[in-house]
């Protein structure tokens, strides 16, 4: 008896032992909502409640490419500005594919994080005409091979993928709707124009329109005799009966047009503003068709009704198709507006395509650039930021990469590898419960990464996670309580970082250059001082020369430790940093001293092996900046430097090309007067030239060559 009594609870405690298993139970995949064309606009609204009650929002996006050249790739030696100036070139050529946004809102009840993760596939197709054919942009093969390795869907991205139109096209769109041509936004041959008279060149063309007009009056007749009744059957020919059809529109008598040409109608319209003061043709745009119509008007006001009518009908569409065609920046819209705190990994790239994609085309200068920016996004947590701004997370980062994935699984591992997995965690995790419609979960199987959804999640637990490391206790964290406000994120608030290479991170709130915190490279190995003053470029010099054998040649000549460092940017061209700024200087003039002269001795010159050919290109670091800020993107540098239409072959440094010239002469002026100055100008040039007695006579013989050219320079130009 009392076994059987103890069944009931029994049953009820195995019941709940087991529903507690199966919800351990990791899913099988990641929980992440995919917004193609077909779901955008109810997922946008969702999307709306989840921002408007998240505390911050993480995003990720993957690309196309990432440089369109391998010389755009970032260097050790490029100027904070330059570096600018190639993002700005990623961003403009290769197009967005996914886009990964992704709430979390904290719940104090379950003490976790809130996330819901969308993963929105990102198409540029063009809804409406705005004057170009169509959208264009770069494919990296090594980037679209790394999408295809993680599974990227393709198929869904170009057939379901979402289009936009940035704010700027979205006003083009709108200005040529409300200008005298707008409506030809919807359709090429509106009728609201007035149009002039065909010419009736052919006899068809006359009997058709003929033919029309005795169509047109028969119609009108009839409709007015039984006007009280009601349209009749009319008896006409079977082939006007499929081609004309009485309706009602706008709550008038109208005949429907059908199976006409564009020349036949352009007749039809002609005939009727000709010959009918109470007909009036119109065209109207349905959801996804047009219709010509011949409309009969009681007078002339109710015609003027008839047109407004129809001309707000044709506006009224076309904002429609303007908003959607809007797509997805929507969403861009949306997170601009909340005003809330935006996070991304490394994502001065991701924040740039914003920009050209969904606000405007990308400003020439990294000023102007954080002026728009700041405008929309006034609160942006570069997560790898954080992870260098606390010496606890770099010791944890220090014999790993700062990748988003290795952060993730270092900082966030029960998250990362599922909740019931045998983790060694010395330190509490930040709990996170994922929502996707109505789906709740807290385990599962580790999702697909490089997949925009689940990359912009991991972004946002590895910021919950390193915001726990600065000391930010969410659990006394209060809903009314903004991130954006909290006194221990401002110092890393819109900080970015435009190059992880050397360090160089951009201030959004000022456009200026900002200095690691101290301690902060702990991760990066130490990079070399730069002087960009001393640094000479050159290109097209002859492929068998390495940067080695160039930095030989140069030493050969201003001395051995005129050079430092020697850096490859491709094939084509090199960066020589020279040791003092008058050696630079001094390179410069002495190869274009040596290509104007180009004399046997000149050959003999230990520069003649880098000048063979006659296409070795120099010039200083701000010719450099010039080729960068090109629209243009060859493959080699200096097919680029070709391209950008520079045609001369050595470029003087400022200070020099006013003086250059002048202390020239005055030194051969005075050698010519005086054989102690041509001495001692022979004793001050091969001071630094040449060390060992060997080498002295050949460089007094050059020099002496110099002179003996620059004196017959100088006699043919007087």
């Amino acid at each position: 008896m009392n076994t059987t009594r103890h069944w009931p609870n029994r049953a009820f405690i195995l019941s709940r032992a087991l529903s507690r298993a199966l919800s351990d139970t990791p899913s099988p995949t990641f929980p992440l909502k995919h917004v193609t064309r077909s779901n955008f606009d109810s997922a946008l609204v969702e999307l709306r409640s989840h921002v408007r009650a998240a505390d911050f929002v993480a995003i990720d996006m993957e690309m196309t490419g990432v440089t369109s050249a391998p010389w755009r790739e970032s260097f050790e030696f490029d100027r904070f500005d330059i570096r600018y100036l190639k993002v700005k070139d990623s961003a403009e050529k290769f197009a967005v594919l996914q886009f990964g946004v992704c709430p979390f809102r904290w719940d104090s009840l379950k003490q976790s994080f809130i996330a819901h993760p969308h993963n929105f596939f990102v198409f540029p197709r063009q809804e409406i005409p705005l004057g170009r054919t169509s959208y264009e942009f770069l494919c990296q093969t090594t980037s679209m091979d790394f999408l295809a390795k993680y599974q990227f869907d393709f198929n869904a991205c170009i057939h379901e993928g979402i289009s936009y139109l940035s704010r700027g096209q979205e006003d083009e769109a709108r200005k040529r709707l409300i200008s005298p041509k707008g409506d030809q936004l919807m359709h090429p041959s509106h009728n609201l124009r007035e149009t002039t008279d065909l010419p009736l060149v052919r006899v068809a063309d006359v009997l058709f329109t003929e033919r029309m007009k005795k169509r047109l009056g028969e119609w009108r007749d009839d409709l007015l005799q039984n006007r009280v009744g009601g349209p009749q059957e009319e008896k006409v020919p079977d082939d006007l009966n499929q081609q004309f059809r009485t309706v009602f529109f706008k709550m008038r008598p109208a005949l429907s047009l059908d199976g006409f040409t564009s020349h036949q109608l352009s007749l039809i319209r002609m005939v009727t503003r000709k010959h009918f003061k109470d007909l009036t043709y119109v065209c109207f745009n349905g959801e996804s068709t047009s219709e010509e119509l011949v409309v009969y008007t009681d007078s002339e006001s109710d015609k003027a009704r008839l047109m407004e009518e129809v001309k707000n009908d044709h506006q009224r569409r076309a904002e429609m198709k303007i908003n959607a065609a809007v797509g997805f920046r929507h969403v861009i819209d949306l997170l601009s507006s909340e005003n809330k705190l935006i996070v991304g990994h490394n994502c001065i790239l991701d924040i740039a395509h914003v920009h050209s994609k969904f606000l405007a085309p990308l400003p020439s200068t990294a000023e102007e650039f954080v002026s728009c920016v700041n405008k929309y996004f006034p609160s942006i947590i570069d997560t790898k930021i954080l992870l260098n701004a606390d010496y606890t997370l770099q010791r944890k980062m220090k014999r790993s990469s700062t990748s988003l994935s290795s952060a993730f699984s270092l900082l966030c591992p029960e998250i990362a590898h599922g909740f019931t997995r045998n983790v060694l965690s010395y330190e509490p995790c930040v709990k996170v419960e994922v929502h996707v419609d109505e789906m709740r979960s807290s385990n599962w199987n580790s999702g697909a990464k490089h997949e925009a959804g689940y990359d912009a999640f991991m972004t946002g637990c590895v910021f919950a996670q390193a915001c726990s490391h600065l000391g930010i206790d969410f659990q006394l964290h209060s809903p009314s309580e903004n991130l954006t406000q909290n006194e221990k994120l401002q110092k890393h608030m819109n900080l970015l970082y435009l190059s992880w290479i050397n360090g160089d991170i951009i201030d959004l709130r000022t456009g200026n250059r900002t200095a690691e915190l101290s301690g902060s490279n702990m991760i990066r190995k130490p990079y070399r001082k730069i002087l960009f003053k001393n640094i000479v470029l050159l290109w097209g010099f002859p492929s068998k020369l390495k940067p080695s054998m160039i930095r030989d040649c140069i030493c050969k000549t201003l001395g051995p430790t005129s050079v430092i460092y020697t850096y490859c940017i491709d094939q084509t061209a090199v960066f020589v940093q020279f040791s003092k700024a008058e050696l630079a200087s001094d390179f410069l003039n002495l190869k274009e001293t040596l290509e104007q002269s180009n004399d046997a001795i000149s050959h003999l010159h230990p520069l003649s092996q880098l000048l063979e050919g006659g296409n070795t290109r120099a010039a200083s670091y701000e010719t450099y900046k010039e080729i960068c800020a090109s629209p243009i993107s060859k493959v080699l540098f200096a097919d680029q430097a070709e391209a950008v239409g520079i045609k001369w072959k050595t470029e003087l440094l400022p200070s020099d090309k006013e003086e250059s010239h002048d202390n020239t002469r005055s030194h051969l002026e005075s050698a010519m007067d005086s054989p102690q100055a041509v001495e001692k100008s022979k004793t001050r040039n091969t001071k630094d030239v040449v060390n060992d007695s060997s080498n002295k006579r050949f460089c007094d013989d050059i020099i002496d060559s110099f002179l003996k050219v620059e004196k017959i320079r100088r006699t043919t130009n007087l």
